[in-house]
């Protein structure tokens, strides 16, 4: 923060406002927007703490990705479809896919 200050010193100097900063071992931060997803890898992140409220500081190497319309299904989806209605995988995705439910796809194939 102070170029030239011992950290040790500035810990104490924070603790005596009532602020605390603890650093949150994170793998990775996802920021979701209506627009995008913004994607920090390798972050360091920071906790702190000053007044009941509650700030985050973030830094790392930032992507974007666009925000995906269509529901991702996934392979226990599928399963789930199959085991109950004893379809094969191509016919529970298929449906799936036009569902985007896994309870309509279970109705629809039964």
């Amino acid at each position: 923060m102070f170029p030239g200050m011992n950290p040790k010193k500035m810990q104490g100097m924070l603790s005596k406002m009532g602020i605390a900063q603890e650093e949150i071992d994170a793998t990775r931060v996802i920021i979701e927007t209506a627009e995008k997803n913004i994607i920090i890898e390798n972050p360091a992140v920071a906790q702190i703490s000053m007044q009941g409220n509650k700030t985050f500081q973030i830094s790392g190497d930032i992507s974007e990705a666009p925000i995906s319309s269509e529901p991702e299904i996934t392979q226990e989806d599928i399963n789930t479809v199959m085991e109950k209605t004893g379809c094969s995988e191509e016919q529970a995705k298929s449906e799936l896919e036009k569902t985007n439910d896994i309870a309509d796809a279970i109705i629809n194939l039964s």
